[in-house]
């Protein structure tokens, strides 16, 4: 039993219809240990029964059994397998792949081995010493002359240690010398028991081999036996072959990418600006978030809500109640809270401590014979910080903490801390048990004074209540700041107060926290930086179209070396997987770039803007940093699919003809 057998093999081209027969019933065995040349005339078809013996033609009609076994050629994984596993290519054009060297080109072939890496690379360079390149491997083809590369093309075609050996005019463009020490080349490998098919239309080169098969139009003239085929060894080498592993992919990927890096540099720049821009200006949005929230805390314990009455009975937004606080000016009767609902809120689920308190919408300041106006006087309580106070301390009892201003108004401008512990005199209206409006005043001492944004002007709730009994008022309080016991549940303290009925199922309460005005203010911040943002990722937009544009093109200048590994075994998802890993680095590597500007950037933005704020206003996290990676790949990775879905459906055999 022969170990290639072809079976009245038909096959032809069509052209509007119109058929071309260019096999017209060829039927062949073959041997291992054979030399075979087909010789005949350009246009008679023997490249055209050399893809078919290969395994790239697949249209058809007739059978082709190798070792008894027959090959569906209509089974694309069967010829990918077949060609991974038992055919060899040597072309007249060498069709080496540029952006490898010459080890790569002949370790392209073994990654679809079970050889070991370490194994790969010896055979890879054993291989090369034989063909006499062992001083080349570091090499591009092309910087090797037209008989250097056809024993790279040599090399490489047994590097899978394949059974049939298919040489298209594998002397045609060397010279005399070349010629005949490729033809050596050949000679011993057919000695070593593989099926060597050269394709020629050289009758000298046909010579060289142990038969000769003559083709003329279509169809077998002449079949000459020059001598017998050489003798199989004892013990024939076969070396396993495997689909080839993502990581190979990578790899070449990889190398075709720092092969044109400079090409490629300028489409990574462009994907790392559009990133460098999102992860900016969503590192800036968290920035202004942390600085705001660290302002407004500033002023008040994140652990307190501010409780004031309800005046409507229904719910309210958080402007709402602000605005309802007026009528405590204009309806200070309205605005107080029983002593009952105080112990209510005392009862309340997540809450530590209730501070009834006192807000008075205008008071008078006098002292010697200065007087000021003032708004918005409070008692001091949990739910205020120190931070503002600059000079003295909080007001104790019989105390009262004045703001810069007030203080300056009352003296003047350079002696105005010399009023911490004078006495001022504080007058105020305020409403006895029949809202009849009554008169508070009385003397207090300065505890402190307190500047900034977070400045208050409070008295000790004791003092306050002492002023408004001593003057025939209520004590009710109007206001009350409760406490919290966890951070985590302020919110939901402050639903529970919200939530609070009446008898006549009214709401008793409004609450306001520093983290619901955080909300709202971090809202804002959060749609500005969003918006920004999304200006920016218009970038990764175009950024996106110039990666598919350069992927295109490098399936266009790669359509020869897409011939070659599909020629080699590849399959069309390995060739789907090559292009959509290279734009997968790229994206990577637009990442890393991005990244690097961001921190650049921020480091310098946060240094020339810390002495004016006391911040650090841009604050990328690693969540920025991970949603960058994320966004980068999965662009790359989307831009890549069509052309790489165009490279995997290309015919090997077009794709092998393209210049």
């Amino acid at each position: 039993m022969a170990f290639l057998e072809l079976h009245d093999i038909h096959k032809s081209y069509y052209l509007d219809k119109e058929e071309f027969p260019v096999l017209k019933g060829i039927s062949l065995d073959f041997n291992r240990g054979e030399f075979v040349s087909i010789l005949g005339e350009s246009g008679g078809g023997k490249s055209t029964l050399m893809n078919i013996i290969g395994g790239l033609d697949r249209n058809f009609t007739g059978q082709v059994k190798v070792n008894g076994q027959l090959l569906d050629h209509h089974d694309q994984k069967q010829l990918d397998n077949y060609r991974r596993s038992t055919v060899g290519y040597i072309y007249q054009s060498y069709n080496l792949i540029s952006h490898l060297t010459v080890l790569d080109n002949v370790l392209i072939a073994l990654d679809m081995t079970t050889l070991t890496r370490e194994e790969q690379h010896q055979r890879a360079l054993q291989l090369l010493d034989k063909v006499g390149l062992g001083d080349q491997v570091n090499k591009h083809p092309n910087h090797l002359s037209g008989g250097q590369k056809q024993r790279v093309a040599i090399a490489r075609a047994l590097a899978s240690d394949p059974q049939i050996i298919i040489a298209d005019e594998p002397t045609g463009a060397l010279d005399a010398q070349n010629t005949q020490e490729v033809l050596a080349l050949l000679d011993d490998i057919a000695k070593d028991g593989k099926l060597i098919i050269a394709v020629t239309h050289s009758q000298e080169v046909a010579d060289h081999g142990t038969r000769i098969v003559h083709l003329a139009d279509g169809v077998i003239d002449g079949d000459e036996r020059l001598r017998p085929a050489y003798t199989l060894p004892a013990h024939p080498t076969q070396i396993a072959a495997r689909l080839l592993p993502a990581t190979a992919s990578y790899r070449t990927a990889f190398k075709h990418l720092m092969y044109n890096f400079w090409r490629n540099s300028l489409i990574m720049l462009g994907t790392a600006i559009g990133i460098f821009a999102v992860i900016l200006f969503t590192g800036l949005g968290n920035g202004i978030n942390g600085y705001i929230q660290d302002q407004i805390n500033s002023l008040a314990n994140p652990r307190a809500v501010t409780v004031h009455k309800n005046p409507t009975g229904k719910k309210m937004n958080q402007d709402q109640l602000q605005a309802s606080m007026q009528n405590m000016a204009a309806d200070p009767q309205s605005m107080l809270i029983s002593q009952r609902n105080v112990d209510r809120l005392r009862k309340l689920k997540g809450v530590s401590v209730v501070e009834p308190g006192v807000t008075v919408a205008g008071f008078r300041l006098a002292y010697q014979k200065m007087q000021q106006s003032g708004t918005n006087l409070a008692t001091w309580n949990r739910s205020v910080t120190t931070r503002a106070i600059k000079h003295g301390h909080k007001p104790g009892d019989n105390e009262i903490l004045l703001t810069k201003q007030q203080a300056i108004q009352l003296t003047n401008p350079t002696k105005y801390r010399q009023l911490v512990g004078k006495k001022v005199h504080l007058t105020f209206n305020w409403v006895d048990r029949n809202g009849k409006p009554v008169p508070v005043t009385g003397d207090v001492k300065v505890s402190g004074i307190a500047d900034g944004v977070s400045a208050v002007t409070a008295l000790n709730y004791t003092t306050v209540h002492r002023l408004i009994k001593d003057s025939g008022g209520t004590t009710a309080a109007n206001s009350i700041a409760v406490i919290v016991d966890d951070l985590d549940q302020v919110q939901a303290v402050a639903n529970r107060i919200d939530n609070m009925r009446d008898g006549n199922n009214k709401r008793i309460f409004g609450a306001i926290t520093v983290g619901s005005i955080l909300k709202t203010v971090n809202t804002y911040v959060s749609l500005a930086s969003t918006v920004l943002a999304a200006i920016a990722g218009i970038s990764l937009l175009v950024s996106a179209l110039m990666i598919i544009v350069t992927m295109y093109m490098s399936v266009s200048e790669r359509t020869k070396e897409i011939g070659i590994l599909r020629a080699l075994g590849e399959r069309k998802k390995d060739i789907r997987r090559l292009f959509t890993s290279e734009s997968i680095l790229i994206g990577l590597f637009s990442a890393v770039l991005a990244v690097i500007l961001a921190l650049a950037a921020t480091a310098i933005l946060n240094h020339a803007l810390y002495g004016i704020i006391k911040y650090d206003i841009v604050q990328i996290t690693a969540g920025n940093i991970v949603f960058a990676f994320v966004v980068a790949i999965v662009i790359s990775f989307i831009a890549a699919l069509l052309p790489a879905h165009r490279a995997a459906n290309l015919n090997p055999i077009d794709a092998l003809a393209a210049d």
